[in-house]
Formats: C-alpha cells, sequence, structure tokens
C-alpha cells in the first residue's frame, strides 16, 4: 500500500535541513570540497582575463617581452585547476558513497524498530524504494550537485564580476537574463515538484509488481494468472510511461525557455561587442568567452533546478519514514537503564522466569476501531501450557502479540514477573521468546547459520540436540551437504514442512523462557507431528508455553484453553471442563473429531 501522506508535504529549501545532521561527520570533507571547487573556478574565471592580456599585449602592442613568465603562469595555473578540480572531484564520490551508506543504515536500522503496523500499511516495494533507490538520489544531491552548484555559480558570479569590473555597461545588459530565470523558475517550480512527486509514486508501485512478481511466482504459476500480472505491470508502466512524457515535456519547455534567456546575454555581446572589438581585441574576446562560458552554467541551473525539486520528493519520503514513530516503544527512562535494540546494557538485565499476567487489559488495534479485549484478566503462572484455539480468523494472534510486545495494551497492563512489561526493554523480553510461525521463515545462508541466529554461542552438541528433538535431523541426513546446506533465499530450496522445522529448532536453540507455537505443526505431516507433538512433552518443561491451534487434538493436555470468536475471548478451561460446557469448543472439537475420522475411514 502506497503511503499517500507523502504527496502533500511541502518543505523549505528542498528539503535539505533534513538530511544535514547526516552530512555532519563530513562536514571537513564538504568543505574542502567547497574550497576547492571555488580554487579550481577562480583559475577558470581568471583565463579569459590572461587571455585578454595576451591579445592586447603581444598581438596589440606588437611585443613578446613577457611571453616567458606568460607561459609558465598559464600552465601553473591549468595544473593548479587541475588538482583542484581533482581534489573536489574524489571528495564528491566519497561523501556520496558514504552518505548513501549511513542513510541506508539509519532508514534500515529504523525498520528495524517499527511496530508490525507500519508493514501492515505500506508494501514491500514502498519500502524498498525508500531505502534504496532515494537514498541514491540524496547522496547524489549532497556531492555531485552541490560540487556543480559550487563550479557553476562561483563561475556565473566571478565572471560577472571581472565583466562589470571591465566595462559596467555592457556587463548590465548581458545580466538582463537573470531576472528572466527568477521569473520563470518561478512559474515552473510548482507543476515540476507535482509531475515528479506522481512519478516517484508509481516508481514505488512498480517496484512492490516486481517484487510480486518474483516473491509470488510459484502461486503466480499455480493459478495461471501471469496475463493478469502482466497487464496489471503493463498498465502501471503505460502510466509511468504517460506521466514521465508529460513531465518530460514540461521539463523541456522549462529548459527552452531558460535557454532562450541565456541566449539572449551572448547575443547581446555580439551586438554591443562590435564597438569594443574595434579598439579593445583582447577585451572584446574577454566578453565573448565570458558570455559563451555563462551558457553552461545558465544550463545547469535549468537542469539543478529541476533536479533538486525532483529530489525534494526524495528526501520528503525518506525523512518521513525516519520519522515514523513506532506503536510500541521504549521510554527514555527504560532505554536509560537497560539500552536499546542496538546498543543493550544486557549487565543490568534481570533474569526472567516466564510469569505472565494479563491485568485488565482493553486492546484495539491502532487501525481499528472496536475493542479486541475488554477488561481482559489472566494469570499465566511461570510453567503453564497455553493454548489458544478458534477458526481461521478469529484473532488467535492478539493474546500473543500483547506479551511479545509487538503491540501494546489500549488500557491496562501486561505483566512479566510482575511488573509492566513497559517498564523494560523490548529486546529483554524478546530476547527469553520463542517464537515459531506459522508460516516459518529462514534467512539466505546454510542449516547452521540459520540455527545459530537462535543462539550464536551453541555447540555441535546442542545444535545435533535441538535437531534432534523436532526430528529436524532427518532432514538435515537427507541432504547432501548435511547442516551445512544452503537454504536459498528465504528458505526456497526447502519444502514448507522442513523450514518448520528448522525454524522450530532454532527456537528451541535459543533455550527461551516462554515458548511461542503459532499453527508450528500446520506444515508438516501427520507422522511428523506426532513426532513433534512426542518432543513437546519435553520441550515445555521449565517454560511457559503459548500455543495457537487449529488442529484442537493438539492441545488437549494444556493447563488452559481459551477459546477465541470475532477477535474475543468467549470460553477458557481445560478441555475436559469445555467439552462438559458443550459450548463452542465442543462443537469444533466435535465437527473435526467427525472429519477426521470420515478422512481415516475414506483413506
Amino acid at each position: 500500500m502506497e503511503n499517500t501522506h507523502d504527496r502533500n508535504v511541502s518543505l523549505p529549501f528542498f528539503g535539505i535541513p533534513r538530511i544535514v545532521p547526516y552530512l555532519g561527520p563530513y562536514k571537513k570533507m564538504l568543505l574542502a570540497m567547497v574550497v576547492c571547487g571555488l580554487g579550481g573556478t577562480g583559475v577558470d574565471i581568471l583565463m579569459p582575463v590572461a587571455q585578454r592580456y595576451a591579445l592586447n599585449h603581444f598581438i596589440g602592442e606588437n611585443t613578446l617581452d613577457t611571453l616567458p613568465v606568460y607561459i609558465v603562469l598559464y600552465v601553473l595555473m591549468i595544473v593548479l585547476a587541475s588538482v583542484l578540480n581533482f581534489i573536489a572531484c574524489n571528495g564528491a564520490m566519497s561523501t556520496e558513497v558514504r552518505v548513501n551508506r549511513d542513510l541506508r543504515g539509519a532508514a534500515f536500522n529504523h525498520l528495524q524498530t517499527l511496530s508490525f503496523s507500519y508493514f501492515n500499511q505500506n508494501s514491500v516495494g514502498y519500502i524498498h524504494s525508500r531505502v534504496m533507490s532515494d537514498t541514491g538520489r540524496i547522496g547524489s544531491l549532497v556531492s555531485w550537485t552541490l560540487m556543480d552548484a559550487v563550479w557553476h555559480t562561483s563561475y556565473l558570479i566571478g565572471s560577472l564580476a571581472v565583466m562589470l569590473a571591465i566595462n559596467t555597461r555592457l556587463a548590465l545588459m548581458v545580466m538582463v537574463i537573470l531576472p528572466l530565470i527568477v521569473v520563470f523558475y518561478s512559474i515552473f517550480q510548482k507543476k515540476l515538484i507535482m509531475a515528479n512527486r506522481r512519478i516517484r509514486e508509481l516508481n514505488s508501485k512498480i517496484t512492490g509488481d516486481f517484487n510480486e512478481g518474483i516473491t509470488g511466482a510459484r502461486t503466480i504459476k499455480t493459478l495461471v494468472i501471469e496475463d493478469k500480472m502482466t497487464d496489471d505491470f503493463v498498465r502501471d508502466t503505460a502510466e509511468m510511461k504517460r506521466r514521465s512524457i508529460s513531465a518530460a515535456r514540461l521539463r523541456g519547455a522549462f529548459a527552452v525557455t531558460m535557454h532562450l534567456a541565456s541566449s539572449v546575454g551572448l547575443a547581446i555581446v555580439l551586438w554591443q561587442g562590435g564597438y569594443i572589438a574595434a579598439s579593445e581585441v583582447g577585451t572584446f574576446s574577454m566578453f565573448m568567452s565570458y558570455a559563451q562560458g555563462m551558457m553552461e552554467p545558465v544550463r545547469w541551473i535549468v537542469d539543478a533546478i529541476s533536479d533538486v525539486i525532483t529530489t525534494q520528493v526524495n528526501i520528503e519520503r525518506l525523512t518521513r519514514l525516519l520519522g515514523t514513530k513506532s506503536d510500541v516503544t521504549d521510554s527514555p527512562e527504560v532505554i536509560d537503564k537497560y539500552g536499546d535494540s542496538f546498543t543493550p546494557k544486557k549487565e543490568n538485565w534481570e533474569e526472567i522466569r516466564g510469569d505472565i499476567e494479563f491485568e485488565d487489559v482493553t486492546f484495539r488495534y491502532p487501525d481499528g476501531d472496536e475493542n479486541v479485549l475488554e477488561h481482559f484478566s489472566l494469570k499465566i503462572p511461570f510453567g503453564s501450557n497455553i493454548a489458544i484455539v478458534g477458526e481461521t480468523g478469529a484473532g488467535k494472534s492478539t493474546l500473543v502479540n500483547l506479551v511479545c510486545r509487538f503491540f501494546e495494551p489500549t488500557e491496562g497492563k501486561v505483566l512479566i514477573d510482575g511488573r509492566d512489561a513497559r517498564e523494560r526493554s523490548q529486546l529483554w523480553l524478546h530476547s527469553a521468546i520463542g517464537y515459531v510461525l506459522q508460516t516459518p521463515h529462514l534467512f539466505s545462508g546454510t542449516i547452521r547459520e540459520n540455527l545459530l541466529y537462535g543462539n550464536p554461542n551453541a555447540t555441535e552438541e546442542e545444535i545435533e540436540r535441538a535437531l534432534k528433538l523436532v526430528s529436524a535431523d532427518e532432514v538435515v541426513a537427507r541432504m547432501e551437504k548435511g547442516i551445512d546446506t544452503d537454504v536459498g533465499e528465504g528458505g526456497d530450496l526447502l519444502s514448507t514442512g522442513e523450514k518448520q522445522l528448522i525454524s522450530f529448532a532454532r527456537a528451541i536453540l535459543a533455550d527461551p523462557r516462554i515458548l511461542v507455537l503459532d499453527e508450528a505443526t500446520a506444515s508438516v505431516d501427520t507422522l511428523t507431528e506426532q513426532k513433534i507433538q512426542a518432543a513437546m512433552e519435553t520441550v515445555i518443561q521449565g517454560r511457559t508455553s503459548l500455543v495457537i491451534a487449529h488442529r484442537l487434538s493438539t492441545v488437549r493436555n494444556a493447563d488452559l484453553i481459551l477459546v477465541v470468536l470475532g477477535g474475543k475471548i468467549i470460553e477458557q478451561g481445560t478441555h475436559q471442563e469445555l467439552l462438559a460446557a458443550k459450548g463452542h469448543y465442543y462443537r469444533l472439537y466435535t465437527r473435526q473429531y467427525e472429519d477426521e475420522a470420515t478422512s481415516s475411514i475414506l483413506a
């Protein structure tokens, strides 16, 4: 989903003040770039003056008395300009790369701090475009665009100053073009900003189309919807083409108008310069050089204004991302004591036991209008096995999301070991939770590397024990390279069931005090499910476990079963108590039992 709020933002000075803090580490390099750029341009400005002297003195006065000195000085000027421009260019390249790195690092790290709701509301293509495309344009702005601004602006001002000093009347006539540039800029600015905003939004949408086409390739083929995906992509790219052509025409009209204004300066020199040429050919040559040299800075201003206007949109969108506040945050006092996700102060972390308590909790999702929980209270002592059941879409994950602090209670408290979870850091809590998702995710790399995400210091014996505990050792044994087999991007080289077993072993390897299983056996076959269920009896010992289950046969031994319907808890009790009540749980269990019995008979 595209964040449409971006299009309503208007920042002064092209939004550059918002990225100034990221330029702090490079202020010396930027200063050196500017100084060298000014020096190089200063030499370029002096070149026509030197040529004026040569024409007036050597030709006009018909003497070569100072020629050797002139040649030496002229060569030194060329060498000096080359050295200064080399330093400026080298600084610009280094600055661009480093600023890109810092901005992308800041954006990526900030994304790690945002809550689930942000990722629910923004597409992968939108976020990817912020981190990669927008930062790239900003890096170019603060490096090459800055240097071009120094070179061209200083040349324009310097050449005008020299012309004013030599012939004020002719210089003032040439300067007539500058007010025209300001007028044309004010006319075109707003239209160019709006056009480029629409183009950037479409670019994000096309990036999203790419992402869906790649990550959903298997689904696309099985549903035979290649034609629909192609049609969507063609439609979006056609709209991109239409808007890009429209914006290009607008920029073209702007450029032609501005170039016409700059050409007026050259025409004035040619018109009035004849009077000068008759008496002082060197001065006429100098004015011609400056008038022609001013053409490039004026053309650059045209392109730079358009580029900076375009980059304003990138700055707006990146700073909006960096300014987004998470729905779940630690207070300054908590961060000061326990640290944050990137600089934890583990020496201050208390050991987690695993007692959980909901104290008069009311909750509704950030984008929702209706309460999911209302004044809900429940004590879950350490070592308890709590099952959360209900039909698909009933809202079974709500309680788990609150326990894990993926969301905060709207009212009330979630207590961990008797203290409000908000009194300690998120990382402190997350480090004690093992979570096995219904849709498992493995990182690119080997099976071993994925397991070590659970415990980087795990020994070979601990890894083998975790694999064997959930029957994942059988998966590893089938692999050509064993535990060092590459799993592919997202684990796509393994089956869903194999990925589930590896992710299960990874969670166990972390030795969590709180274990969350979200439909953890939904993707494995019946035999493997039975093995996992047998292993669960051992795994849950010494931990508090929360099991979200669709198959009710897997939760019969739970200490407490919570029945969820329509996002609310409607029943709770043990398996026997809920069957005896003959309520919703009884109907769910009876229906599943009949379906399983029927399937068994037919098989």
